[in-house]
This record gives C-alpha cells, structure tokens and sequence, in this order.
C-alpha cells in the first residue's frame, strides 16, 4: 500500500508544483552528462565501449545512492515521492502544449512555431498551421510516454532507485542517442538501454491510449503502422494515440536540416489546435486510469 500512496503524492506534488522554475535535478545531471561525454568521447565517434562505460558512470552510482538512501528509516518514504516527482512531467507537459494550441486559434502563427519549438527537435520555422498542430499532437502523445507513464511504471515497478534508473537513462538517450557521426557508435548504449525500459511501458501507454479513445482504430494502428515505424517503442504510442484521437500524423518532417519522410499513422482529418488538447486529455486521462487501477490493486492485496 506505501507504494499506492507514495505514487499518488508523488503525482499530486507535479500537479500543484510542477517542474521547478528554478534549480532542478535533471539540469544538474545533463551538465554532468556533457562532461562525461567531453571525457569519453573528446573527438566524437567513440567506441561502443566508451559509450557503455560513459553510461555507467553517469547512471549507476546515482541509482545506487538512491537505493541507500530509500533504506535510511524516516528518510525512505519522502525520498521515494520526491524522486517521483522529480522524474514525472505531467504538469509540463500542459504548460508546454496548450500555449501552442492558444496560439494556432488565435491565427499567431509565428508564435506557434516558437512554442511547439520548444517541444519537438524538428526545424518549426516552415511549418504552416497543420505542421504545427501535427508536430504538438505527436510530442504530447510520445512524451506522454516517456515523461509520465514510463516513469509511474518504473516507480511501481522498482520504486526511487527504479524511477531514477530510467529517468537518467532517458536523459541520456535524448542527449547521446542520435545517429549521427559523433553519437553513431559512442550513443549506442545509451539508446538501446531506453528502448528496453521503454519496451513494456510503452506498449502498456499505447493499450491505455486505444482504451480510452477509438478503441478499434486505435488497435488497428498499433497492428498495421507501428512496424513501419523507426522507433520500437515510439510507433506502437503514436500509432495507437493517432488511432484513439481518429487523425492522421506523421508524414515528412525536417529534423537539423535533413528531411525525413516518416510512415503515416492513425486515421483520419489533419489535426488542428483542439486534437493538441484532446491528446492532453488522453494523458490525463491515462493517469487516471493507472492510479485508479493501482488504488484498487492496494485495496485487494492491503
């Protein structure tokens, strides 16, 4: 039951605090993270070897610490809901979205590029009203994964050391994980140890997606367009997400100067500023979902 009731506050805390607007942990950590990299992979396109190492180094002795301090009496249980809260990003994610939505309906155009800016790593300079809708729509509904389910799931799953394990291995996927020259080989680590923990949640975030959405459709994209997808973990999440939402996303996208053609997914009308909300709601909702579900599992086995 103490994990029932440490993952609700660790939720509720991101509800009414949210991300720090001052000092946070995972800035400190991505400083560290760069000065690891500068070490270990001075010139760019390191070994696999040094990226495994590298990962090592920046990932495990935090891990660590968190477990010995979660055994400390006393300190344990607000260590564990802290560490929640620090890896969650549910509020954040709303404070990043809606401003995008707002500005699509109030034809500020321009606006709208620099906020969805802010969230995509794709070039927004050219996008016209529906690339900006498209690009909102798809990062609400994959960050909803990485940022949210993914780090509930590890809390439950293995609690403070669990969520912080993950929330620093994705940190490092979102910083190393690139294939290019420099990060080919060296960020190796980095991304495929993401894609095994995002492996389980994801799937879990693509079903609570078509669940609580167009179910059938949903389903039906997961199955036929996930596969074609670049990502393991990313496809099966935007396909069941475009599905339940019934919009078409995907498509080409430029990301630092180079184009990429990307499969289609869901089905249905291009999205426009309201299926940016809907896809907030689709999280929101999910949240719900799993903590209703995690209540009852505490009031059955309590």
């Amino acid at each position: 039951m103490s994990v029932v009731l440490s993952t609700c506050a660790g939720v509720a805390l991101d509800a009414v605090f949210g991300e720090s607007k001052g000092w946070h942990p995972l800035v400190a950590f991505g400083q560290l993270a760069e000065r690891i990299e500068q070490r270990f992979n001075p010139a760019g396109g390191g070994w696999r070897s040094h990226g495994v190492s590298a990962w090592c180094l920046a990932v495990l002795p935090l891990t660590l610490l968190t477990w010995l301090l979660s055994q400390i009496s006393g300190l344990g249980w607000a260590l564990e809901i802290l560490a929640l809260y620090a890896a969650l990003g549910l509020k954040s994610l709303g404070e990043h979205a809606r401003p995008v939505a707002q500005a699509l309906r109030l034809g500020d155009l321009a606006l709208a590029r620099e906020r969805v800016g802010y969230m995509v790593s794709r070039n927004t300079a050219a996008l016209d009203t529906t690339g900006v809708a498209r690009a909102g729509t798809e990062s609400v509904l994959e960050n909803g994964s990485d940022a949210v389910f993914a780090a509930l799931f590890w809390f439950v799953v293995a609690g403070a050391p669990g969520v912080v394990l993950y929330r620093l291995s994705n940190t490092l996927d979102a910083m190393w994980g690139y294939r290019n020259e420099r990060f080919e080989r060296f960020g190796w680590a980095a991304a495929k140890i993401d894609d095994v923990l995002n492996y389980l949640p994801a799937r879990l975030v693509a079903l609570t997606y078509a669940l609580l959405g167009r179910t059938a459709l949903a389903l039906r994209c997961w199955r036929t367009q996930a596969p074609q997808w670049d990502s393991p973990n990313a496809g099966p999440v935007m396909a069941a997400g475009a599905g339940a939402l019934g919009v078409s996303l995907g498509g080409a996208a430029e990301y630092h100067g180079e184009l990429h053609v990307r499969p289609d997914l869901g089905a249905g009308p291009a999205p426009k500023a309201r299926d940016i909300e809907r896809a907030l709601n689709l999280v929101n909702g999910g949240v719900l979902l799993w903590l209703a579900l995690l209540l009852l599992w505490g009031a059955v086995y309590a």
